[in-house]
């Protein structure tokens, strides 16, 4: 039979210690209408300021439909420029191109660009991409995420001569890039997955290592070995349990799992 604890070890296995700010807190409520309506929907929205020293809070602002987009980034520009100047968030294309307003949106990462309001039934709840660390509102901290990026070298890497005009390649090696050079690396299915939260400074995450792989499976690349032998580590690339919420969580329907999974494949098939 297992070994019984006493009282004093109990009590001790369940002292946590939490940063001091770390409690997210009931914020603020914003333009709230007198006589609530149908055409008025209510957002529900981290808020952080490293600067003012409080906790995390949740503000809530009601926009009225009819004077808005049809997106989640329209309510957000629209909070920004008439109720609220201080909400911070990050936006470019509003095309599904840039990824810059990656964010999870009632639990699930998404493109606030591409994610209409009309999917929402209640109020909408908005938090910057999970388990990465927050530089204000929505705004989360990429740095790790690029230099892991750089990490993978994604870039075409040759030793013969450079052609006249360009690198050539035929219809079939052309097609193996299709489902990956379309990755506008918004980090979303790398902040979704388990294994990149509790080793984000290891694994390379589904992002970069679906990058990895475009560059791989490139005929005109030559430096597949050396590739190869970047992934060879307990951690970098295997770390990867094939959960599959990377592939749910891509915005652009794009398959990371499947890249990683290719990945292991070649290493394996390197060493018969």
């Amino acid at each position: 039979m297992g070994r019984t604890l006493d009282g004093e070890n109990r009590r001790a296995m369940v002292q946590l210690t939490l940063p001091r700010n770390s409690k997210v807190t009931a914020g603020k409520t914003w333009n709230e209408p007198s006589g609530r309506t149908r055409d008025w929907k209510q957002f529900q929205i981290y808020r952080w300021n490293p600067e003012d020293g409080k906790n995390p809070r949740i503000d809530t602002y009601w926009v009225d439909r009819k004077t808005c987009g049809p997106m989640v980034l329209d309510a957000l520009i629209k909070i920004k420029n008439e109720i609220d100047s201080t909400l911070t968030f990050r936006r470019s294309c509003r095309e599904g191109i840039c990824g810059s307003c990656s964010m999870n949106v009632n639990g699930t990462n998404a493109l606030a660009c591409l994610k209409a309001i009309s999917e929402f039934g209640g109020a909408v709840k908005i938090y910057p991409l999970p388990h990465m660390r927050v530089v204000k509102d929505l705004v989360p901290d990429m740095t790790n995420f690029y230099a892991q990026l750089q990490s993978i070298e994604p870039w075409l890497k040759t030793s013969t001569a450079t052609p006249p005009k360009e690198w050539k390649q035929d219809k079939e090696d052309r097609e193996k890039l299709d489902g990956l050079y379309e990755c506008i690396l918004c980090a979303c299915c790398s902040t979704s997955c388990p294994s990149y939260w509790w080793n984000e400074e290891r694994y390379l995450g589904p992002a970069v290592l679906l990058q990895a792989y475009r560059w791989v499976v490139d005929s005109r690349d030559e430096a597949t070995g050396e590739r190869l032998d970047n992934l060879e580590d307990p951690f970098r690339l295997y770390r990867c349990h094939t959960i599959l919420n990377c592939t749910k969580a891509c915005p652009k329907g794009l398959n990371p799992a499947k890249a990683i999974a290719e990945l292991k494949k070649l290493m394996v098939e390197r060493r018969v």
